[in-house]
């Protein structure tokens, strides 16, 4: 589903990425791990188009989206949904109305279609009861889960998750990653986590990858990721101070 090859950016003097390789098969559930300011949001702006890369591909079911432009790319943008930091939701616009927005900006689909698809995008993320309010009128968990329904309403193939859990209680973390689990389940699609809940990631992805100096060091199910014998993942992993990792000041 994605595919990204060599990828490299920099920004002045300062590399981003630096050499970065990932796939992402259909269906799949990824997450990647790493350092705060190490890149993980960069990647997951060059992967919906935002950001060109200086070198290398993204291919994303086979098309190469750092070549394409115009109605072209948006063609494959509309393959994703996204599930910003903090939910990023319209303040004016109620929960209802948040989640019905890519389907009245991106589709011809009818009112009845789209209030059906809506109620039950709001039954999915259990916030049946909350269309008419406006988001800040909810808690911050419950913003999440109105950001997911958005995300997920036009029924993507990929959905990217940008520290789905930022600024949440252990508690209310745990049942938007149940929540993400469940949707998945459902949905099918492939999905790319940017997390730093660790242990807590490792019971929602497929596989782990982790980002150290601008490129994939590591990956593999959570299980091998427990038992790595790289002294990165290690420390990073267990949240030592002491290790090769430099902290990012």
């Amino acid at each position: 589903m994605i595919q990204i090859v060599n990828l490299r950016k920099r920004f002045g003097n300062q590399k981003v990425l630096n050499g970065l390789n990932l796939k992402i098969e259909n269906r799949e559930l990824v997450a990647v791990i790493g350092q705060s300011g190490g890149g993980k949001s960069v990647l997951l702006k060059h992967l919906i188009g935002i950001v060109k890369p200086d070198e290398g591909k993204i291919l994303i079911e086979g098309v190469d989206i750092t070549t394409v432009t115009g109605k072209d790319l948006d063609s494959v943008r509309e393959k994703f949904g996204v599930v910003f930091q903090e939910g990023a939701l319209f303040d004016s616009l109620t929960v209802y109305e948040n989640i019905a927005f890519p389907l009245r900006e991106k589709t011809r689909m009818k009112k009845d279609e789209v209030n059906e698809r809506v109620l039950h995008a709001l039954v999915d993320v259990g916030l049946s009861e909350m269309g008419n309010k406006y988001p800040a009128e909810i808690s911050g968990g419950m913003k999440r889960r109105v950001a997911l329904a958005r995300a997920l309403i036009t029924e993507p193939k990929i959905v990217l998750f940008d520290e789905p859990t930022t600024g949440l209680d252990p508690i209310i973390s745990s049942s938007i990653h149940k929540l993400i689990t469940k949707t998945h389940q459902k949905y099918g699609f492939a999905g790319l986590i940017i997390s730093h809940e660790i242990p807590a990631i490792f019971e929602v992805a497929d596989r782990i990858a982790m980002l150290y100096n601008g490129t994939i060091i590591e990956t593999g199910p959570a299980e091998e990721f427990r038992r790595s014998d790289n002294p990165y993942v290690r420390q990073f992993v267990s949240g030592a101070l002491e290790g090769p990792i430099e902290i990012i000041k």
